[in-house]
């Protein structure tokens, strides 16, 4: 059986707040367990690597160069894409959910894939970016569901592990 996965999508700039709740994100999916997926940079890609290593968690990079070197120093699997933003459809797909903590148009691409893929995505409502204008929305029509808003880092991991049936 594959391991479990959960993709963390973000911005490669974040604010304290943002950083402080992807971190949380990463030490609660280690906490239980599942391997932590993320585009491997900075940011709230570095934050939840760095929770989830507190938490003796393996943490897997999807990097957009070509260069191993370039995943920031919490990524223990460093994937070199060499597909510059095209590695978004990657990192979305990796995961058996996605968690969006903040982000810009990168991690609004990382939605819509997860969304289009039928995976369950999760949005911090507080963390501001794209996760926070979308955190109870739908993206589009194609699902009846929406992008569920949760308010805690907890509450987003104790989504998916509900909707995946991972309880």
């Amino acid at each position: 059986m594959p391991l479990r996965a959960i993709s963390v999508i973000g911005g490669s700039e974040v604010d304290e707040t943002a950083s402080k709740m992807a971190e949380k994100v990463g030490e609660e999916i280690a906490r239980r367990g599942v391997v932590l997926v993320c585009g491997g940079l900075g940011g709230a890609m570095e934050a939840a690597c760095r929770g989830a290593k507190k938490r003796n968690g393996v943490t897997v990079g999807i990097l957009p160069s070509e260069d191993k070197k370039d995943a920031n120093r919490f990524v223990d699997i460093a994937i070199p894409s060499g597909f510059g933003r095209g590695r978004n459809f990657l990192v979305a797909l990796s995961g058996d959910a996605v968690i969006a903590v903040g982000g810009h148009a990168g991690t609004l691409s990382e939605m819509a894939i997860a969304w289009f893929s039928k995976k369950p995505v999760v949005a911090l409502a507080t963390s501001g970016g794209w996760a926070q204008r979308l955190a109870g929305d739908r993206i589009d029509d194609q699902r009846t569901d929406s992008v569920y808003s949760a308010s805690t880092p907890e509450a987003a991991v104790d989504f998916v592990f509900r909707a995946l049936g991972w309880e």
